[in-house]
């Protein structure tokens, strides 16, 4: 599943409340700014702060309902530029406060946006129906607005998996609003379960590894009433529940095993043999596929992306040829079971064919990156020639794919193209530190 990944960051040490008078005069008389707080950064920035920014629940609607949403500033210098890193899950003020890295590349102001219905920017009754590709981009263009009264030169958005989905949402709606949009390792997905994922989980890496990741979900799954108990002690340990059923969970985290395998660049060498202790076999399904997601907590933390998957971005469902008669508890697998329950899910295929059809035709000045062996490159944007986009794939790269991941040759690619759309008359990036844990 597309889980809110680690970003990269910038190797500095932190500055403690960093502030300049100055500029929190000047965003506290924003309209719609209803507090600015002081926040911890890296030391490339002067200062950096908390707004929290009145949004309409519904935009077309501005008189109704509203709801405070997270937005972290980080200042360098008000002639440089600026990176709005679209977040498709929640934020913080720790993660608002550390360099991204185009930041580093770009030596520029940075502004980090918490989306819609996560974290602490939530309405107080999650009405789904607001949690909308235009509802979240009309959020980042009031934002956008807001901000360059004060930071007036040249802009660029971008995002991590959902958070570059999001990037590319903004850009749809608001082609206008940012010089650049950079989305890493973003799918652009067009059905509400796409079948290029599993048709593309049957042919990554070897026929070798492919066969050792079945043997591996097999042999859960023929142990799994020696394996069950541990997983409830292993719960009672982490503090987890599981409304759906233990048997439940435990089974869609051995059917989504290979998805997040490949997405986070596990290795054959660590999957244990068939016949390994039970405890070591629940240990490595856990440290791949994460069992906190199928519990409650886990859940109610992913609802609303599950809600956006099944009704406008797209997900993806199981193939369960190799395992009939092996399930008990899962009879037709889908994660629309993650969704909010008693909710209307109806998916809208439209929306997604017409971010598609316009990033394909109109989608110019974008950097799309993407890891070769990442589950997401199976719905990876595709270019038609038709714009000056670059797509650039770290070869046997994952869903960690970064800037620094890619060869030299990729990297100058890159910032010839940020020199050029952003009209700067060099790029000298900072060096980039691996990820942070």
């Amino acid at each position: 599943m597309i889980r809110k990944t680690l970003v990269l960051v910038v190797l500095f040490t932190w500055v403690a409340w960093a502030q300049d008078d100055d500029l929190q005069k000047k965003l506290e008389a924003l309209p719609d700014v209803a507090e600015v707080t002081p926040i911890k950064t890296d030391s490339m920035f002067k200062a950096g702060y908390q707004l929290l920014i009145r949004q309409p629940l519904d935009h077309a609607n501005p008189a109704g309902k509203t709801f405070l949403q997270s937005v972290y500033v980080a200042h360098v210098s008000y002639d440089r530029p600026v990176l709005l890193e679209t977040e498709g899950y929640a934020a913080s003020a720790r993660s608002g406060g550390r360099a991204r890295e185009l930041t580093a590349i770009l030596r520029s102001n940075q502004v980090v946006v918490e989306h819609r219905f996560f974290g602490t920017s939530c309405p107080d009754s999650l009405e789904w129906r607001y949690l909308t590709t235009e509802q979240a981009a009309e959020d980042h263009h009031r934002i956008t607005t807001i901000l360059k009264t004060i930071y007036k030169g040249r802009w660029v958005s971008s995002g991590t998996s959902k958070g570059g989905q999001t990037t590319l949402f903004y850009r749809y709606y608001y082609p206008d609003d940012v010089d650049v949009s950079v989305p890493y390792v973003a799918p652009v997905n067009l059905t509400q379960e796409d079948p290029r994922i599993i048709a593309w989980l049957r042919t990554v890496g070897t026929p070798e590894e492919r066969e050792k990741i079945r043997e591996f979900q097999i042999a859960m799954l023929k142990r799994e009433k020696e394996i069950l108990p541990l997983m409830d002690t292993f719960a009672v340990g982490h503090k987890m529940t599981f409304s759906i059923g233990t048997a439940l969970a435990y089974e869609y985290c051995v059917l989504e095993y290979p998805c997040a395998f490949w997405q986070y660049g596990s290795l054959t060498s660590s999957i244990p043999p068939p016949d390994a202790p039970a405890d070591s076999m629940l240990r490595h399904l856990d440290k791949v596929a994460s069992i906190f997601f199928y519990s409650d907590k886990g859940i109610k933390a992913y609802q609303p992306f599950q809600y956006q998957a099944y009704t406008e971005i797209g997900y993806y469902g199981y193939d369960i040829t190799d395992f009939k008669g092996l399930l008990t508890a899962v009879r037709n697998p889908t994660n629309i079971i993650l969704a909010p329950q008693n909710v209307e899910l109806k998916f809208n295929p439209m929306v997604m064919y017409n971010v598609y059809t316009w990033l394909r035709d109109h989608g110019s000045n974008i950097i799309y990156i993407y890891g070769e062996k990442d589950l997401w490159s199976a719905t990876a944007m595709q270019l038609s020639g038709k714009t000056n986009a670059l797509k650039l794939v770290n070869k046997g790269g994952s869903h960690r794919t970064r800037i620094r991941d890619l060869t030299q040759e990729q990297q100058a690619a890159i910032y010839e193209a940020l020199k050029e759309w952003l009209n700067l008359p060099s790029i000298e990036p900072a060096k980039l530190s691996t990820v942070r844990p």
